[in-house]
């Protein structure tokens, strides 16, 4: 990154890209966060973000050009809510003009696009974040430090079952629940084992009553590489008895065992005392606040593009196995989907930079260098 923002007492302000319905959440975020200020609405539909930005009474620049709109409003960070396809062009704007951003999950629908935005970044020499948002829960980050007082860690699982009707094109993916949905879970377990994933073996159906039309189920178990198991399973046309959200978890560790049903305090023996919940904001308003938290002391945030792809590819290796019924190696998947990057990406600049990498190996470490820098 070129240089963390100076510890002003001003708020930080901010230009929000995407007018939808994501978009009026997180204009409702930004506006009662006192750290920022919204300062543009962008959105190819200008009469939309002109709606918007009437309904929820503010007086900011409108416009469809990210760079544009900055300049305009004085905005020095950019909040990209668009769909994950116009991500890169948004990201990639923003960068170049010297703009932090920050991205709503998944960075990119394929991992080839993520590696692509991650050397991007480096390139532009700017901050890229994905709100990962359910990081951010006080008793997900309780339920972490329980994990770290009960040992090495053997078994984790998530039983995620919910019916909702959608309607859209949720109800027209392929793999709506592994691809919209599991991707919190996934980077949840992440954060709880504090490491990465190494190969899964996964399957995938839709039941006969099933109102989407690819697989609204499915069952996953991923390998890490600190030799932990975790296994997933869920379905998005489950009626009745449904779980949270967040899914209901269980931990199953070296001095004891862990429960959490995902929305209230989470239960453990094997340890004296619950450490305490943290305070802070929680979701999208807990990623907004390490976003510019990171701005303002350079430090890397949890969810820098680089640390977060493993999180992309453990989606994409769920899909493939379930594809395929083969077990698949995630490292040798990053690494085919690496050289594909470089085969594909159209700017000279990025391609040179993903040549320089030679591997996908040590992509954590070449995030934290770059926002260091």
């Amino acid at each position: 990154m070129t240089g963390a923002l100076s510890e002003s007492p001003e708020p930080l302000p901010v230009v929000l890209v995407g007018a939808g319905n994501m978009g009026r959440h997180w204009i409702r975020t930004i506006e009662s966060t006192p750290e920022v200020r919204l300062v543009g609405i962008v959105d190819l539909d200008l009469d939309l973000a002109a709606r918007v930005a009437q309904d929820e009474a503010l007086d900011v620049a409108i416009g469809s050009s990210v760079s544009e709109v900055a300049a305009r409003s004085g905005g020095a960070a950019v909040v990209n809510v668009t769909v994950p396809a116009a991500h890169r062009p948004v990201n990639e704007e923003a960068l170049f003009a010297g703009l932090p951003v920050l991205c709503e999950k998944p960075i990119a629908p394929t991992l080839v696009d993520a590696l692509q935005q991650a050397a991007l970044a480096e390139v532009a020499g700017g901050l890229l974040m994905v709100s990962q948002s359910r990081r951010y829960f006080t008793e997900l980050v309780r339920l972490r430090a329980i994990a770290d007082r009960l040992g090495r860690v053997g078994a984790i699982t998530t039983e995620f079952y919910k019916a909702p009707h959608f309607g859209g094109f949720r109800d027209r993916m392929e793999q709506p629940l592994l691809v919209d949905m599991a991707i919190h879970q996934f980077d949840m377990a992440r954060y709880l084992l504090r490491a990465d994933p190494v190969s899964v073996s996964c399957s995938s159906w839709n039941p006969a009553w099933s109102w989407y039309d690819g697989d609204a189920s499915a069952a996953a178990t991923f390998e890490f590489d600190d030799g932990a198991r975790y296994s997933f399973t869920g379905s998005w046309c489950a009626p009745g008895r449904e779980t949270s959200w967040n899914g209901a978890w269980r931990i199953s560790a070296e001095h004891g065992t862990a429960v959490w049903d995902g929305d209230g305090v989470p239960e453990a023996d094997g340890i004296d005392s619950l450490p305490e919940a943290p305070d802070g904001p929680e979701e999208i308003a807990g990623s907004l606040a390490e976003f510019v938290r990171s701005l303002r002391s350079g430090e890397v945030p949890q969810n820098e593009i680089h640390e977060n792809i493993h999180s992309l590819a453990m989606v994409e290796a769920a899909v493939l196995s379930a594809r395929t019924g083969e077990r698949v190696d995630i490292a040798q998947l990053l690494e085919l989907r690496y050289a594909e990057a470089v085969r594909t990406e159209r700017r000279t600049d990025v391609r040179e930079r993903l040549e320089q990498w030679g591997s996908v190996a040590r992509l954590r470490l070449r995030g934290a260098a770059e926002v260091a820098s």
